[in-house]
């Protein structure tokens, strides 16, 4: 996990990053474009990504148990949307809101009540309204799963850290095409901007709350 060289580690160490933001009093679960694109090798997928969604399909069931919000996001294009991103990676102007790439993977059931996030940019703050929707249930922290962790991810969590969430990555939920800037987000993101936790000790941390801790912070 957020493996790095000892050499880089002992930068990191000497100017004091890497410090604890830890976990707040109200968690809430945001899954970041896990879609049916990006599940697949050959759309926009690739890596580790459908492991990912495995153990994400373990986590959301936890956080639904203890009574957390969730949201998804999805990228949704209009049709002949102008859009840098998309000059960059040419594939995501297809995912418009029928294509089914851009729907959420059957694996992760949507419910009544969860927020689905439509973004064009790689944050899933940036122009829509996750922020209000966190600040309206009382969140102060935002467990972050998803894909790609060198994208999407890394661009959700620096926002979240800097609307005052406490991000914690759950690092078996978060998937790239490909593994060296899996890694390396992994380790930049721990850190400056949130926590990095395996499943397992997220899923513990989880089994300690009840609904009604979760639905009244």
């Amino acid at each position: 996990m957020h493996r790095a060289s000892s050499d880089a580690r002992q930068i990191y160490q000497k100017q004091g990053l890497g410090a604890c933001s830890g976990w707040g009093r109200a968690p809430a679960l945001v899954i970041v474009d896990f879609v049916n694109g990006f599940n697949d090798p050959a759309v926009l997928g690739g890596g580790n990504i459908p492991q990912a969604v495995a153990a994400t399909a373990t986590l959301l069931a936890a956080a639904r148990h203890a009574g957390l919000p969730v949201a998804f996001t999805r990228i949704v294009y209009a049709p002949g949307a102008d859009s840098v991103f998309c000059m960059k990676i040419p594939a995501l102007a297809a995912l418009h809101e029928d294509n089914p790439h851009s729907h959420i993977v059957p694996e992760l059931e949507v419910l009544p009540g969860d927020f689905i996030v439509r973004k064009t940019q790689p944050s899933a703050f940036f122009g829509t309204d996750l922020a209000g929707w966190l600040v309206r249930r009382g969140a102060d922290t935002v467990l972050v799963a998803g894909a790609t962790t060198s994208g999407c991810v890394r661009a959700t969590v620096v926002d979240a850290m800097s609307y005052n969430f406490r991000p914690v990555v759950v690092a078996d939920c978060v998937g790239d095409r490909a593994l060296a800037p899996h890694d390396a987000s992994l380790f930049d993101m721990a850190q400056k901007y949130g926590e990095v936790e395996s499943l397992a000790d997220t899923l513990a941390v989880l089994a300690q709350r009840t609904p009604a801790e979760a639905a009244c912070p």
